[in-house]
């Protein structure tokens, strides 16, 4: 068991590595090692609450396939075990802000009378004072 979040750890068994050819940093060895790593993470095996795994595939987005597995890719650094390391911790923030409880509905609220008035009347004496810099209508 992964421990995630006081109360929220997942199977071992949920996860998946395959190591591929990283683009980017790695000099010649880009083109001989397999440094990247994909990390697919199987929703339904990971023993996740069902509101936080509802949560996780809508924070997932695009990473989320249609059989149910996120698939996380890390290539940043140039050893396997960094980027390793590097997919583990970002699944583990994917799942914490997925844990975290969704903030309550925004109450609206009106604007109270007395401020439209005050802008308004702002307004009018403004437009008031710049009438009086313009030259009188029929001076022309």
């Amino acid at each position: 068991m992964i421990e995630i979040a006081p109360g929220i750890a997942i199977e071992e068994a949920a996860l998946e590595e395959r190591f591929v050819r990283a683009s980017g940093p790695g000099g010649q060895n880009v083109n001989k090692l397999a440094s990247a790593v994909e990390l697919r993470f199987h929703l339904e095996r990971a023993g996740l609450p069902q509101q936080v795994r509802l949560r996780l595939a809508t924070l997932a987005g695009r990473r989320l396939n249609n059989e149910g597995v996120l698939v996380i890719q890390a290539q940043r650094h140039r050893t396997q075990e960094m980027n390793r390391r590097d997919a583990l911790e970002r699944l583990k923030a994917l799942i914490a802000a997925a844990a975290a409880p969704p903030p309550p509905p925004r109450k609206k609220t009106r604007v109270p009378r007395s401020a439209v008035r005050k802008r308004l009347d702002s307004k009018k004496a403004t437009a008031g004072r710049k009438a009086l810099r313009r030259p009188p209508a029929g001076d022309d």
